[in-house]
Parts: C-alpha cells; structure tokens; sequence
C-alpha cells in the first residue's frame, strides 16, 4: 500500500519573461516502510518535487496539473494552516545543508524540544526522554551529555545526526530526505545512510531520498526514479537500474560513476542541463544524447512507458 502517491503533476514558474514548465507529469508512489530515490543532475527538478509535497514552493510557483495524496487527502487542496499540521508531524523534512540547519544560538536539547512540544504537547520530562531516545537512534555517543551542546560543538556528521534526530523527534511517517549526504566525507556518508536505512527498517518510516549519489541511492533505495529536466525519465528498482539501464541519461550517469572508471579517464556527460527558459523542441535530452534520432527525438517529447515489469521509461528507442 502506497503511503504518498504523486500523481501527473506538473508546475510552473512566473517570470518577467514568461510562464516556464519546472516540473512536467511527475508520477511518484511511495509505499509504506520504503526508501524512494529522486536522481539527477542539480537543477533538474529534484528539491522541487520535494517542497511541492510540503506546499512550500515560492510565490511564483503556478501548481498547473495532478495530486499529491496522502492519507486519501490530495495535499494540493489542503490550506496553510492544514498543511501547518501534516508538516513535521506526519511529514518531515531533512533539508540539504547540515552545517546551516541548526541555530547556532541555541543548544541541541532547546532545539529538539522545541520539535517535541509543539507536536506532541508533553511533559518536559517526556519530551527529555524522547530527546534522548531519538539521538540514541541516530547513534550520538552520550546522549545525555551532548543535549546542553551548541551545533559548533558538533562535526558535520554529528550535526546531520541531530537534524535526521529532528525529524523523528515527532514520529513522521514519511521523511524527505533532500541531499542528507552533501559536503560529508565518503565514510560519514555511509554512516548517515546506514541511519536512515535502519529508521526505514526498525521503525517502518518511509523516505523519500533526493541525491545525486547514485552510487549511494543504488546500495539503499527500493525503487529509483531518474528526473532530468523536470521529467521522469527512467523508474525501476534499484537493482534493476543498475543492472539494465534504459535511458541513455541514466547509462551516462552510471558510466561516470568513479566505480565505473578503475584505472581510466574518468567518464562525463557532454553540455549541460537546460534551465527552464531554454526552449528545446523534442526530448529535453536530445542536445546531450549520443543516441538521438533525427526528426524524431528532436520532433516531439516521448511518453513514459512500461518497458519491462515495473521498468519504466521515457525514450524513442524503444519505441520504434
């Protein structure tokens, strides 16, 4: 059973210069006690998709089309003060930066039970507890003690502890994982996947994880869907990604991938992603695609279809 399903939804921004798609048909469904990857390149869409499920997009965000359901509630209908509710309590959020995340003014115990009682309105010796509880979860040696630390006291590492803390300190059924391993060493990365693998699997939490790490997104997530340009290019199991790519984006990104280079150049894509202003006829891909089809790929955008079971692809290569 689904917990979260986003169903053909498509976005926009207003600018001076015009109206420019962002998103365009994302369909997204995630299960219960799952781990959902979004992959891609920066700027193709990623983050966003995450703070739509928040409704805590920008002012000039147009909402042109599909849903957001969770719980039988399309959250796109819900008001501020609804929303205001389903964040943090049922939905939360690890967000990108761990080193700018924290208050620097304040102590990690004032910042936890902050969390703690506005969502569950305990008594301060159950709200300690529970501070302690969650930071014994995600593995911070003397918990206790490190409560009455400031974030300067705390590696990088440690600070991405105490904000995935954070997020359970309310008991969120699903956890938006935005970039949890930027600016981290390759070790400690390990370290906070492992965390949130174990919340997935002790705790039955669903998390939907936002990286560019493919290589980490392959070893943890159930299913991975590939975005490029503000579409869903290629969806499937992790295993099966990794075993058969379809898409050619997806193969360049594995193709770069340092495992994938032992002892050669390492591999790159050719160009770069379009912004959203860039007008490109056909698959938004065909100007970086070493397989694009003349006077087809560069005519008209190809549908996403179900190649093999539950292998999901967006190409005219196997279309014709």
């Amino acid at each position: 059973m689904n917990l979260l399903e986003i169903k053909n939804y498509s976005m926009s921004f207003k600018l001076e210069s015009g109206v420019y798609k962002t998103l365009n048909n994302i369909s997204i469904s995630i299960p219960k006690k799952s781990m959902v990857a979004i992959v891609g390149e920066s700027g193709c869409g990623k983050s966003m998709t995450a703070m739509s499920i928040l409704k805590l997009l920008p002012k000039n965000a147009v909402i042109d089309s599909g849903e957001i359901i969770f719980h039988n509630q399309n959250l796109l209908e819900l008001s501020n003060s609804e929303m205001r509710n389903i964040r943090g309590n049922k939905i939360a959020l690890i967000p990108q930066d761990p080193m700018t995340s924290l208050n620097p003014l304040y102590t990690i115990d004032n910042q936890l039970l902050e969390v703690i009682n506005k969502n569950k309105g305990i008594t301060k010796e159950d709200a300690i507890k529970k501070a302690i509880e969650v930071l014994d979860i995600v593995k911070i040696p003397k918990a206790k003690e490190k409560l009455n630390s400031y974030p300067h006291e705390f590696s990088g590492g440690m600070k991405q502890r105490a904000i995935i803390a954070m997020a359970l300190a309310t008991n969120a059924e699903l956890i938006i994982a935005d970039e949890p391993t930027t600016a981290l060493d390759v070790t400690i990365q390990a370290q906070i996947m492992n965390i949130l693998n174990e919340i997935k699997e002790n705790l039955g939490t669903s998390i939907l994880l936002i990286s560019h790490e493919l290589n980490l997104v392959g070893q943890y997530s159930d299913e991975i869907n590939v975005m490029y340009s503000g579409r869903i290019v290629e969806k499937a199991s992790a295993k099966r990604i990794f075993e058969n790519p379809l898409h050619p984006y997806t193969k360049a990104l594995l193709n770069s991938l340092p495992a994938n280079n032992e002892g050669k150049e390492l591999k790159t894509i050719e160009g770069q992603p379009p912004n959203i202003q860039e007008i490109i006829s056909g698959c938004r891909f065909n100007p970086r695609c070493t397989k694009m089809i003349d006077k087809i790929c560069n005519v008209k955008s190809p549908a996403l279809k179900e190649i093999e079971p539950n292998h999901y692809v967006e190409c005219y290569l196997y279309e014709i």
